[in-house]
């Protein structure tokens, strides 16, 4: 069951791919179109990570700390669902410190300049069942590119404490180079210390604001 709806399987399906087709109904179910609104990212309960291979042989991840964002859901119209997300870049965590200070230099991510990562949706498309794509731009040191984050809808719940709250989680691979995060060592062996290829992982959980 899909966040969003589903299509009525007996009404014939229109998709892009079909020219001068016209768009079949579409049911949506009450109970998932009630959660339509505008939810709080809970950072205590999110984690925005990544994943890089490290002198070609093993992988390091880490994640931010600290990030802020919004989810608007509309379970009747999932191309009005947007997401923002903003990530305070200082906070950068792989577990060791002298790497993480060498990630928020210049060499990176330059965070005194550049304090935040963003996102920005531009676009949400229903894939079918529970997974979603959100397309947007992604700014980073001061560079903004586009950026499609593919997510599963992992449920709905209330919380002890009356909290209503919605689950995602999801990722999208980026080129770092192609928002100017440049630095590498070449290594005596061949290859380079750092992938030019990052996997960005979200795992979020949002809490709807009050009416």
């Amino acid at each position: 069951m899909g966040l969003f709806g589903r299509k009525n399987s007996s009404t014939a399906t229109a998709t892009a791919d079909s020219p001068g087709s016209v768009s079949a109904p579409v049911a949506v179910d009450p109970a998932l179109a009630e959660l339509s609104g505008t939810y709080t990212i809970d950072p205590a309960h999110s984690s925005i990570g990544f994943t890089v291979r490290h002198a070609m042989v093993t992988n390091v991840r880490g994640s931010f700390t600290e990030h802020e964002g919004t989810l608007t859901l509309d379970g009747a119209n999932p191309a009005a669902s947007a997401a923002s997300i903003d990530v305070k870049i200082a906070s950068v965590d792989t577990g060791i410190a002298d790497r993480d200070g060498h990630l928020r230099s210049g060499d990176f991510f330059d965070a005194e300049q550049f304090p935040l990562m963003s996102f920005r949706s531009t676009e949400a498309r229903a894939l079918g069942g529970d997974k979603y794509r959100m397309i947007g731009d992604l700014t980073i040191k001061g560079v903004t590119r586009p950026l499609a984050i593919d997510l599963e809808f992992n449920g709905t719940a209330t919380d002890p404490y009356g909290n209503q709250r919605v689950g995602f989680e999801g990722g999208a691979e980026i080129l770092r180079s192609e928002w100017g995060l440049t630095w590498n060592a070449a290594l005596e062996t061949g290859g380079v210390m750092v992938s030019d290829r990052v996997k960005l992982t979200f795992d979020i959980s949002a809490i709807r604001a009050a009416a």
